[in-house]
Parts: C-alpha cells; structure tokens; sequence
C-alpha cells in the first residue's frame, strides 16, 4: 500500500465528509468527476448534473453525523477505495459509504460512490461478530 496516497485519499475525504456535512454543494460537486455514479439510499445519479440537482433538492443532513471504521486502501498509484459506516445520533443503525477515487489532472475525484442504510433488523454487526444463522456471507 503507498502511505502517501491514502493520506492524500484520507484528506480528500475527510474535506468532502466537511462540505457534505456542511451542505456545501458547490464544494461537493468539486470532488466528483464528470460522470461520476452516485447510488444513494433511494436514488442514484450520473454525471455531475443529475447530482447536482438532486443535492439542490434535498434538505442538509441531520445534526451529529458520525463516522466509524473508515479504510482507506490505495490500489497504485492513482487509485484508491474508501469504505466507511456512518450513524447519527438517536439511531442505532449505521449506514454504509463507499468511494472509488481516481488521480486527475485536477486532482483526487470520485468516480464512483455508493450510500447504503439496513434496516433495523439487518444492521451490520460489529467488526469480528459471527453473522445470525441463515443470513449469507
């Protein structure tokens, strides 16, 4: 793993985790690529447009966003995948981010993104825990 490019991938995440908490949607839409895919909870995106007015749309997110477990592994040089959970105050239940970031002329962009909340029910289980019986690996 190249040290230099998961801190350059960690800061880059961590200033798009500011805007996106924030709701900076200008400074958002900075770190995407032109057609970047985008697949939220309930809704999904191509290219910086459709993100863009879908991000207009919508309300800020809730107060007290908090972040668990983020890795950050650099394939190469100019490729790097950033996984994290993410949960809000009140809720037990945390959500799932995943970015693919690539090395632009410009700079880190993110080319790919993918937002996933379980249901109660099926919540992801701590790190190491073994899964209920029956529910697939």
């Amino acid at each position: 793993m190249d040290a230099d490019v998961i801190a350059e991938v960690g800061a880059a995440f961590e200033a798009y985790e500011k805007a996106l908490v924030g709701n900076d949607v200008e400074a958002i839409m900075g770190f995407f690529a032109e057609g970047a895919v985008r697949y939220g909870v309930a809704d999904q995106q191509v290219g910086l447009e459709e993100q863009r007015r879908w991000r207009l749309a919508q309300p800020p997110l809730p107060p007290g966003r908090r972040l668990k477990d983020t890795i950050v592994q650099a394939f190469g040089r100019d490729v790097a995948v950033v996984n994290t959970l993410f949960g809000y105050p009140g809720s037990e239940v945390l959500g799932r981010q995943s970015q693919t970031w690539v090395r632009r002329p410009e700079g880190w962009r993110i080319v790919a993104a993918h937002v996933s909340e379980p249901k109660e029910p099926g919540q992801p289980k701590e790190p190491g825990q073994p899964k209920e019986p029956g529910q697939p690996t």
